[in-house]
């Protein structure tokens, strides 16, 4: 399995954003645009990043009754965006509702189904009434994703080798919370390197401040291309 590197833009600036991202053309496929960017700008950043020839994963973690979020994928009809988050706590019905819209509005996108934030903790979960480990959490929110039908799913790193045990291949996992070794952990609890994730089985990895904030981005993503063909 070929992990991929997606750079996650989370930025509020957008002129800032492609004055670091034109470099990293060709040398990066996927850049991740998240909330910031989106409520800031609207939904045609998604085509302005896409026009700088960047795969886009839109990461709006959509949330809401089930009509809500499928008429917000339906809002979102022929941008170019490769993948869309929504969280899974939404349940089953949200998240089937989510995917009869997007096969109409978005055919070519893969939903992909937000467990546990890797920002979150035991103390975290059990202070919004979760009384399960994060694991355990991830376990039951995936199980219930595949159910309804999602094709991929974001979890941290550390849930990898689980979930890939009883899920197999076909699912792909998203995972946040990468680190090089170099690099602080910032506010992720639940982190791995990215030669880690790849060998645990992830599809994605997601990196951001490593490399946008490093002395050269460029080599610093090329860096990170390189640890993972060392394991794929």
């Amino acid at each position: 399995m070929k992990t991929e590197l997606i750079l996650a833009v989370d930025l509020d600036d957008k002129d800032a954003a492609k004055s670091l991202l034109r470099p990293l053309c060709g040398k990066v496929a996927w850049a991740k645009l998240g909330l910031q960017l989106f409520t800031k700008y609207g939904p045609a950043i998604v085509d302005e990043f896409a026009d700088l020839g960047f795969k886009i994963f839109l990461d709006l973690k959509l949330h809401d009754i089930p009509n809500t979020v499928a008429s917000a994928i339906k809002s979102l009809r022929g941008r170019p965006c490769e993948m869309l988050t929504l969280h899974t706590l939404g349940g089953a019905t949200m998240m089937k509702r989510a995917l009869e819209a997007a096969t109409d509005a978005l055919p070519t996108t893969r939903l992909l189904g937000v467990t546990v934030l890797t920002s979150m903790d035991d103390n975290e979960l059990a202070g919004i009434g979760v009384p399960r480990s994060p694991l355990e959490q991830v376990e039951t929110l995936a199980k219930l994703a595949v159910a309804a039908g999602m094709k991929g799913l974001v979890c941290s790193p550390l849930e990898l080798p689980r979930l890939r045990k009883f899920l197999g291949e076909e699912i792909a996992l998203v995972t946040p919370g990468i680190r090089p070794k170099t690099a602080g952990i910032d506010d992720q609890s639940r982190v791995m390197t990215p030669a880690e994730a790849a060998a645990a089985g992830a599809s994605f990895i997601v990196v951001g401040r490593p490399i946008l904030k490093a002395t050269d981005p460029a080599q610093a993503a090329l860096a990170i291309e390189a640890e993972l063909r060392s394991v794929n």
